[in-house]
């Protein structure tokens, strides 16, 4: 049996950056994987699970990169149980101070069977060999048994031995497919916990297919589990992970119930983390979200407005500045020179430099002209938008200009720029964001359609700053999102378009698809 109830920190691993980008529609680039693995590194996380580097050399690299940039977590890489598995996962997260190396196989009857066509004794041999092969790289190896809560009880928990045994020191049980219930989830950690002897931290990893991750990642608190495996907002495959914000509160707002454990999150820090994904993945976060929905502490009842005004207790059982839900506090306007607006993002914990800094700048001057000031909201939009600049784009905006109306058909007129060259181009559409977007193909000559797309205030009042995210999937398959910000909701919508056909450009310059990699399943 483990010791790990001595242990009574509660390990956060963040698997935002693997498990959530399989989400539908998601495709992050190197840089903005970066990005939001410094962001969970000023969250405190514990772990962050870079990616599966063996899927791409795309994955890889962003692995790297994050290893090679990102202090402060444990960075980890996912892989097989193959030795070439292991060993471009090594090669991805060596260049980080601290490393893991999580490796896993599927233990259920129907995925030994159709999936991995291996009988129990060839998978208890393949799981107990990857361990030591990891181990000959580092100290710090995660074993996971995939589908874990449909395996056989008795089977799954020889493996996890076998694992323990050759050096494993974190065995993450995955409810794959979101099949589990609390009660028994928690009575199943109980038995693994009873049941496999050693010196090992036992982990939960759950999907929200019943909705009930959250629920079922603490009952396996409760009964022992020091790890738990989450994403910000819950994003991933299906019905999303578990999510963070609300693990994270639950245990800080109910020490009566999970007494004498700690997380080491800055929990300040939640809401931002919760917009920048966001932002970056293109996909919204409900108003009524937990913790960090825009509604999360919002009143509308009378008696509830009147209570909080007199003692918030009344009806908030967490404060917003806790979470980072509080109203913007930082305020520019057009004013304002280069120093205050770096100044501004450092206090936000937001350092960027160079051209990335001239950029940023740039487009803050063009919206403070628009807009009478900006908050920290805005300016964390503003950056996001932004922080993109390093990276190479074949396409800018120069100018757009849209008419319309309910009496002319819509037009709009483009010009771009692409390696000094202005291209112009016009178009008709079925609205003004469609004439413009229809305008931006003929500029660039890359076909395709839009699949979703979704526009946000990022604050209130009239001038409040609109941000579009939409995804693209071209004639040749590939599949991308783009962001764009302007108070002008036909030009954010210009600018994402302009985003995402830089990044088509960029995944056919690299000969890859992302689409065509051979990722791994639901590991949890």
């Amino acid at each position: 049996m483990s010791n790990d109830t001595a242990n009574e920190k509660v390990v956060i691993f963040d698997t935002t950056l693997r498990d959530g980008e399989q989400s539908p529609g998601i495709s992050l680039d190197v840089g903005e994987k970066l990005e939001i693995a410094g962001q969970l590194a000023r969250l405190g996380v514990d772990y962050i699970e870079a990616g599966f580097p063996i899927a791409s050399q795309g994955d890889f690299d962003a692995v790297h990169a994050i290893a090679s940039n990102v202090s402060g977590p444990v960075i980890c890489g996912l892989s097989r149980t193959s030795y070439k598995d292991i060993d471009r996962c090594w090669e991805a997260i060596e260049p980080a101070e601290k490393r893991r190396i999580h490796t896993f196989i599927a233990t259920s009857p129907t995925h030994m069977e159709h999936k991995l066509k291996m009988t129990p004794e060839q998978v208890l041999a393949e799981a107990a060999s990857a361990v030591g092969r990891a181990r000959e790289y580092t100290d710090d190896v995660e074993f996971s048994p995939e589908d874990a809560s449909r395996s056989d009880f008795d089977f799954m928990c020889d493996v996890l031995q076998a694992a323990v045994d050759n050096g494993a020191g974190t065995l993450n049980i995955p409810d794959t497919v979101g099949y589990a219930t609390p009660h028994e989830w928690a009575e199943r950690i109980k038995l693994i916990r009873e049941r496999v002897e050693g010196d090992y931290i036992i982990s939960t990893h759950c999907h929200n297919d019943l909705g009930l991750a959250v629920a079922n990642s603490l009952a396996a608190v409760v009964s022992g589990a020091r790890q738990v495996e989450c994403t910000i907002n819950g994003i991933g495959e299906r019905a999303g992970n578990a999510a963070m914000e609300e693990i994270v509160m639950a245990l800080r707002t109910r020490p009566d119930i999970y007494p004498n454990l700690e997380v080491g999150i800055e929990t300040e820090e939640l809401a931002r983390s919760s917009r920048m994904v966001s932002r970056l993945t293109g996909y919204p976060v409900q108003y009524n979200k937990a913790v960090v929905g825009r509604n999360a502490f919002a009143h509308e009842a009378g008696i509830h407005q009147h209570g909080v005004l007199n003692e918030r207790t009344t009806y908030e059982i967490m404060d917003p500045s806790a979470v980072g839900q509080e109203g913007s506090k930082l305020v520019l306007g057009k004013h304002s020179g280069r120093a205050a607006f770096k100044d501004a993002l450092s206090k936000m914990g937001i350092e960027i430099q160079g051209d990335a800094l001239n950029s940023a700048f740039t487009r803050f001057k063009e919206l403070a002209d628009r807009k009478v000031q900006l908050g920290d909201a805005d300016l964390e939009a503003l950056v996001a938008e932004e922080m993109g600049s390093s990276i190479e784009n074949s396409y800018e905006l120069v100018t757009l200009g849209v008419k319309g109306g309910n009496a002319n058909t819509p037009e709009a007129e483009v010009v771009l720029e692409s390696d000094g060259i202005k291209i112009n181009a016009t178009s008709e559409g079925d609205g003004m964001v469609d004439a413009a977007c229809t305008a931006i193909k003929k500029a660039t000559e890359i076909e395709g359609r839009l699949t979703d797309y979704t526009v946000m205030s990022v604050t209130g009042g009239v001038d409040a700053l609109a941000d579009v995210a939409l995804s693209f999937e071209s004639t040749d398959g590939l599949k991308v999102s783009g962001r764009g910000l302007s108070t002008d909701v036909v030009e954010a919508s210009a600018r994402a378009f302009i985003s995402a056909l830089n990044k088509v450009i960029r995944v056919r310059k690299s000969g890859e698809n992302p689409q065509e990699v051979d990722r791994p399943g639901h590991i949890g």
